[in-house]
């Protein structure tokens, strides 16, 4: 299990599983398995975004929290304008490559954050609003499955998923 020491903390352990995508939610790339990359900027005509635009809105959220989780210097991009792309699809599959690569590295910096056993997962952060690691943990997992089941049903509509 990635980012696990041990099992001696079955909350933080529970997190580890959320983040990853364990339990009941399809991981990020379980949903986006065997995506061509020419279906990644596809627009549904019943759907405002495409995968490009979720995959992105999940990378650029899934940071702000996590560099906001790090500490006061961390300043937040403007709601909504920066936090959604405007382009449809990926320059080019490095730029796909980058994107996916930025999420699971921010993923495992903050599972080494929440599995370190100095770190309080209760106590609110002096630069927030009460806010607190826990809190923070459950709003990404959160936030990425809600976006990730986006994803799944937009591959539905393009014909793209396959129940396995």
């Amino acid at each position: 299990m990635e980012g696990v020491e041990s099992d001696k903390n079955p909350i933080r352990n529970e997190i580890i599983f959320l983040l990853n995508g364990g339990n009941a939610h399809v991981s990020l790339d379980d949903a986006l398995k065997d995506l061509p990359l020419s279906v990644a900027g596809v627009k549904h005509k019943n759907v405002p975004y495409t995968i490009w635009q979720m995959v992105e809105h999940i990378r650029i959220t899934q940071w702000d929290i996590v560099e906001f989780s790090k500490g006061p210097a961390h300043k937040s991009p403007k709601w909504p304008d920066e936090y959604w792309p405007n382009v449809l699809k990926p320059d080019n599959q490095s730029q796909w490559d980058n994107s996916l690569a930025q999420i699971r590295s921010d993923r495992k910096a903050f599972i080494d954050l929440t599995t370190d056993p100095s770190t309080d997962l209760y106590t609110p952060f002096p630069h927030g609003t009460g806010q607190n690691l826990l809190r923070e943990a459950l709003l990404i997992a959160d936030h990425n499955s809600y976006h990730i089941g986006q994803i799944i049903l937009i591959r539905r509509l393009l014909g793209e998923w396959t129940d396995e």
